[in-house]
């Protein structure tokens, strides 16, 4: 079945990619859609068969590939992997249901073939990654996303997309080859038959080669999620990329990088991450506050939410570095809380572009307007802006109070400053919604074009599942709680 999750949207990019003749874009997209709804339909009977009281990995399956060299296909999930799978796979869908936001009104999508291959070819390759149970497959399936990537920036992007598309090449290939030595390393030191997550036991390391290693993991990883001073390629990539791309890079793609920390920072170097942990849990709270700070700067509002991410990935970082039950706990759902935050919030970013023609604050107003605004995208945007901000009854607020009452008794400082990030969060998107949604429409605007019921599903489905979420966070958090406790007990 795990092994489904990764072959199927690959199949469906290949069909869509090579098939002979020619394939309409409204082909392309249903394709598209069978093939993602048929990947979120595995997910769901994953779940079903998932048992929530197995502490350990579940549904293993195994191939030996190159065992002369340690390589085997070896793929299982637990509680961390699990919920990211399914946002993985759902977001996916919700993308190729509607993989035209932020285009101006009767511009069609330009080489939808091959944006579409492109789309189920990083789905395999990020649900891969999260399955993976062997170091060098894990890399593997890591490093399929970059050139798909960079093709969906270089391509579909904005102005200065090819420099964006470059900058993100070369950090996130700095990032893969500091992993790969890391994960290289890791085998030849310890003299472990594999790569198999399981056959690695840096334990008998000196204090000082596991201080290495895990430096060369938390800087390859910290590239990806990314921490401060790690993030300079983010706001580039975010903001020159199509409305999808952003989404796909913002809810999907980050998510390895905090993954890989939890997973093989932690997971491996257990005693040597209680070392390192307050420098983390600094690291965490100034990639909160400064984060914040600039997104507080910004008057185009794609930027904006692009530095409104980097500070929530700051709140992982806080919570994996306190590793108590509590806030590994929180780490989890905050991963999933962020990706359905932050694609509605790129997905509304892209429809007020796309009919409003700007993403500039000084010239947005307005959009509430009941004739001739955006009142219904609107809306949904202040919908968006009170979750991210943390508001109760909202996604938002459970991951974040679990992480910041897990994480207080461990780091009190570091956790109240980044609670500091929550208040400047809601100063930033107070700025957003007064600048945006309110005030007079200017008379040379005139109207501006409708939204269809088409263009609204993808933002309505994100919407229910954020406030579903919040008001039964059961449902979220049931999936990883042995999984953290289990992580948390290397304290």
């Amino acid at each position: 079945m795990l092994s489904a999750l990764v072959v199927v949207p690959l199949i469906g990019a290949l069909i869509v990619g090579f098939f002979p003749g020619v394939l309409s874009p409204a082909l392309s997209r249903l394709i598209t859609i069978v093939f993602a709804a048929i990947s979120l339909i595995l997910t769901i009977v994953v779940g079903a068969a998932f048992d929530l009281t197995h502490v350990g990995f579940q549904m293993e399956e195994f191939l030996p590939w190159l065992p002369d060299l340690g390589l085997n296909y070896r793929v299982a999930i637990d509680g961390l992997s699990f919920p990211l799978v399914a946002l993985t796979n759902l977001l996916t869908l919700l993308l190729a249901f509607n993989s035209s936001v932020g285009l101006k009104p009767g511009t069609e999508l330009q080489r939808p073939r091959l944006f579409y291959s492109l789309m189920l070819l990083v789905n395999s390759g990020v649900v891969g990654a999260f399955v993976a149970q062997n170091l060098i497959l894990f890399f593997l399936f890591y490093e399929v996303e970059l050139i798909p990537f960079y093709l969906l920036i270089v391509i579909w992007g904005s102005d200065k997309r090819e420099y964006a598309a470059t900058k993100f090449l070369i950090y996130t290939a700095l990032s893969g080859i500091l992993i790969l030595a890391g994960f290289l390393a890791m085998n030849w030191l310890t003299g472990a038959a594999s790569f198999d997550y399981g056959a690695i036991n840096t334990t008998d390391l000196s204090r000082s080669t596991q201080l290495v290693l895990l430096a060369l993991l938390l800087i390859g990883f910290g590239i990806k999620t990314p921490l401060v001073p790690l993030h300079s390629w983010l706001p580039d990539a975010y903001v020159e990329s199509s409305a999808p791309v952003s989404i796909m890079l913002g809810g999907i793609l980050s998510k390895l990088g905090t993954y890989g920390i939890i997973r093989f920072a932690v997971g491996l170097f257990p005693e040597t991450w209680v070392s390192v942990a307050p420098v983390m849990a600094t690291i965490a709270a100034i990639t909160v506050i400064y984060g914040s700070f600039c997104a507080i700067a910004q008057h185009d509002i794609k930027r904006m939410v692009a530095y409104s991410s980097i500070g929530h990935m700051g709140y992982i970082i806080l919570g994996t570095a306190a590793l108590t039950p509590l806030s590994m706990i929180g780490v989890i759902s905050q991963m999933v809380a962020h990706g359905l935050i932050l694609a509605l919030l790129f997905y509304l970013v892209g429809i007020v572009e796309s009919k409003v023609g700007t993403r500039e604050l000084e010239s947005l107003n307005g959009l509430l307007n009941p004739i001739r605004g955006l009142p219904m995208t609107a809306a949904l945007l202040i919908l968006a802006a009170m979750a991210s901000a943390g508001i109760p009854g909202m996604v938002g607020f459970i991951s974040e109070f679990m992480v910041f009452q897990g994480s207080f008794p461990t780091f009190p400082v570091q956790t109240l400053v980044a609670i500091l990030g929550t208040a400047l969060t809601a100063v930033y998107f107070v700025i957003l919604l007064n600048r945006t949604c309110f005030g007079k429409l200017d008379s040379s605007s005139a109207y501006y074009p409708r939204v269809t019921r088409t263009e609204y599903i993808p933002a309505f489905v994100l919407t229910i599942v954020i406030i579903f979420l919040g008001i039964q966070p059961a449902w979220l958090v049931r999936w990883s709680q042995v999984t953290s406790d289990a992580i948390a007990f290397v304290f």
